[in-house]
């Protein structure tokens, strides 16, 4: 289970650094997608961000985790960097991301060998950091790499940092309505 912090955490590096992932939430919710929103750090400084992009590229998979991290795999690979040396440098990052990543990006998380995640409110539909599963730990079993190689690397998650303006901005996207939802192709059912 991730470890949680209290509400009122005074203004801190991580606090600054979630702050960053809220404007990129909002950039998000500006584009009508779920307003999740992450920065990537390395020594104390930005080096890739990402929000949510399901809608504008109609790929579901275009979290805001996925975004920020092929941000710096396309980096790496102009830069020329060999495999080991990305790992490295992962090693090294913290990721700060409003909402507790999916199963999804938590074992993408993982498999790239994330250092520690921060996040800002639980995610208790599709959680893969304790809320629903506990991929950032050994405890979930090994995960594979494309090409078989086992990675079962744990990264240290904290929870709970500024939950509260990460949940008002999900509640002002579900508010207002998601018009690129998909239209039902039936009526619900009254419930008894």
């Amino acid at each position: 289970m991730a470890s949680f912090v209290e509400e009122t955490v005074p203004e801190t590096e991580t606090v600054a650094y979630m702050k960053l992932a809220l404007e990129q939430a909002k950039l998000a919710l500006d584009s009508l997608e779920v307003p999740v929103g992450c920065v990537i750090i390395e020594d104390q400084r930005v080096i890739s961000s990402g929000r949510n992009r399901t809608t504008e590229t109609r790929n579901a998979t275009r979290h805001a985790e996925m975004e920020a991290i092929d941000v710096l795999l396309e980096q790496w690979k102009k830069d020329g960097l060999p495999r080991e040396e990305v790992a490295l440098k992962f090693s090294k990052c913290t990721l700060y991301v409003t909402c507790e990543p999916c199963i999804m990006c938590a074992a993408a998380l993982s498999i790239i060998g994330i250092k520690e995640v921060y996040y800002g409110c639980a995610n208790d539909k599709f959680g893969g950091c304790g809320s629903i599963l506990s991929l950032h730990t050994n405890s979930s079993g090994k995960l594979m790499m494309s090409g078989g190689i086992s990675r079962k690397e744990e990264f240290k998650c904290t929870g709970g940092i500024m939950a509260s303006e990460a949940i008002n901005l999900l509640r002002s996207f579900y508010e207002q309505g998601n018009p690129n939802a998909p239209k039902p192709h039936r009526t619900p059912m009254p419930r008894a």
